[in-house]
């Protein structure tokens, strides 16, 4: 994603080490870090704030300045979440790229259900600490509650919680599980991928990244081509361009990606009009 960034920031003429500098602040999962990391970067006076990771890192750098150009990379609705006044006129010093893959989540548990009919039950595993998590969960109950799916809610929002949520899905008897989209469980992927292999239970995704690593199923917009289109907006405010007159930018494809490799160590038949829709299928 990183490397996706600088293309895009070459694409504008900038180049790190060159004619510009990348000042990294890394979270590392903990969400309590970032207000005080943003203010840090507020008051070196950066010339663009690059808020990546969700709507809890632009937050943060939101209420860190009002002055300093920021252009922010999440997942859910900034509308909905009151980042900016509108995708094409953002207001304020703010603007940036949503992936819009919180609210795919009803997507994926169709996905999963069509995959493993025989799921009973389906667990959700959530981060609640998470500003997203609440309407994540009301969209996806709401999604399971119109095609009859029976689901457990889990939470986990450390490496503890994380072991202690694929223990209960096992005691719980659930047949699959839906990783919704969030940061922590970003830079938890090999982990997430390794704790569904142990317990033998398939998992739906929302990056070709957990996929490519050994994931069953993915389903969302590329991270990539996101990061590199922050990049080209960050070159472009560098430029002088203000926030306000760059609209939000929303995916218009998504892609779904199928571990043919995952699926037969699972023992799982992956219907034929299933891999015909695949963008991509892992042998």
């Amino acid at each position: 994603m990183v490397t996706a960034f600088r293309l895009g920031l070459k694409e504008t003429g900038y180049v790190e080490g060159d004619n510009a500098v990348i000042a990294f602040r890394w979270a590392e999962g903990r969400y309590d870090r970032l207000p005080a990391q943003a203010a840090e970067l507020a008051r070196q006076r950066v010339a663009v704030i690059v808020a990546a990771g969700g709507n809890v890192v632009a937050f943060a750098a939101k209420a860190a300045t009002s002055t300093i150009p920021t252009v922010f990379i999440v997942g859910s609705d900034p509308v909905q979440d009151g980042l900016v006044a509108s995708l094409a006129r953002p207001g304020g010093n703010i603007t940036g790229v949503t992936l819009i893959t919180s609210e795919l989540g009803a997507k994926r548990l169709g996905l999963l259900r069509e995959l493993v009919p025989s799921a009973a039950l389906i667990a959700v595993l959530l981060n609640p600490t998470s500003s997203a998590s609440q309407q994540q969960s009301r969209d996806i109950e709401a999604a399971a509650g119109a095609i009859g799916q029976r689901i457990v809610m889990l939470s986990a929002s450390n490496d503890r919680e994380l072991e202690t949520a694929f223990a209960t899905l096992k005691q719980a008897q659930a047949g699959a599980i839906v990783i919704m989209p969030d940061p922590f469980f970003t830079t938890q992927r090999e982990r997430l991928i390794a704790l569904a292999g142990r317990h033998a239970i398939p998992a739906v995704y929302d990056s070709r990244e957990y996929a490519s690593a050994g994931g069953l199923i993915s389903y969302g917009t590329r991270y990539t081509d996101t990061y590199r289109q922050a990049g080209v907006y960050t070159g472009r405010i560098l430029k002088g361009t203000k926030p306000t007159d760059l609209p939000v930018l929303q995916p218009t494809s998504f892609e779904l990606v199928i571990n043919l490799k995952t699926a037969k160590a699972l023992g799982l038949e992956v219907p034929p009009t299933l891999l015909a829709r695949a963008d991509e299928v892992i042998e």
